[in-house]
């Protein structure tokens, strides 16, 4: 077990819940598509990766920001209804999107009011399980290119309430697959299944590609990781006018240079919310 996972289920015993208690959408009996999370054992520790701050380097700095990133988050979310899946994305390769996505995902785990399931759809380029240090055999686009049950692929990560779908094996055209009614159908049964947990969404780039534009029809809200000097304004703008489709929560603006402090570039984002 690491040295979260016995912090975490030391407070658990201290406010008196079941170790293995892991809420969901529905009964674990269910036999509905997504019930057999609840059978799954988690894994005892995640990758070394040091761009997995939340988890390898909570009270660094950078895990701090993300910190701030989640606060910004869940209020923005549970103004009114519920906006639970959240769609992570950039306007072009390299800008930090996944890394975005799964420490925003491991923060919003480690508190106990909140379930979350980080959904790697890049399926171009799959990489959250390269942060994470997983090797997984199934993913996503297995689920959809052979008619298998997405709760097959899912991953019980061991940190916090952390549930993973892998992106599973690249695929180099998804656009048409990503649009199809299938896709369609998967999102709203995560959407109704887990209506009280977080849904972190991992996509493609949205400038160079167009399945990230079929995706956002499926998503209540979306964050955009703005790489400093990795795009410009014009196409930060023509990325957010591509995601009028759904409510853009705000920026990470990510590399930013601390002035500051020094001509160094930092590895953790600034949060502009909207």
């Amino acid at each position: 077990m690491s040295r979260i996972e016995e912090a975490l289920a030391k407070a658990a015993e201290m406010r008196g819940d079941k170790p293995d208690e892991i809420p969901s959408g529905g009964d674990c009996g269910d036999k509905e598509k997504f019930s057999r999370e609840c059978q799954m054992d988690p894994l005892e520790d995640v990758g070394q990766d040091p761009l997995l701050v939340t988890a390898n380097s909570p009270c660094s700095q950078e895990a701090e920001e993300f910190r701030k990133l989640k606060e910004g988050v869940v209020k923005m979310t549970k103004r009114g209804t519920f906006k639970n899946m959240i769609m992570v994305t950039s306007s072009t390769v390299g800008e930090g999107k996944s890394f975005t996505a799964v420490n925003l995902a491991m923060s919003l785990a480690l508190e106990f009011d909140h379930t979350v399931l980080l959904v790697d759809a890049d399926l171009r380029k799959p990489s959250c399980h390269k942060l994470m240090g997983l090797e997984p055999q199934l993913g996503l686009s297995e689920c959809l290119t052979e008619g298998r049950d997405v709760s097959e692929a899912f991953i019980k990560v061991g940190i916090g309430k952390l549930v993973f779908l892998p992106g599973g094996k690249a695929i180099s055209n998804p656009g048409e697959l990503i649009s199809s009614n299938l896709v369609r159908s998967i999102f709203q049964e995560m959407k109704r299944r887990y209506s009280d947990r977080y849904v972190v969404i991992d996509t493609s780039p949205v400038l160079p590609f167009a399945e990230t534009r079929s995706l956002s029809r499926y998503v209540d809200c979306a964050v955009l990781v703005v790489k400093e000097g990795g795009v410009s304004q014009n196409e930060v703008l023509q990325t957010v006018d591509a995601l009028k489709s759904t409510e853009l929560l705000g920026l990470v603006y990510n590399q930013a240079k601390r002035s500051c402090l020094s001509n160094r570039y930092t590895a953790y984002p600034y949060y502009y919310g909207t």
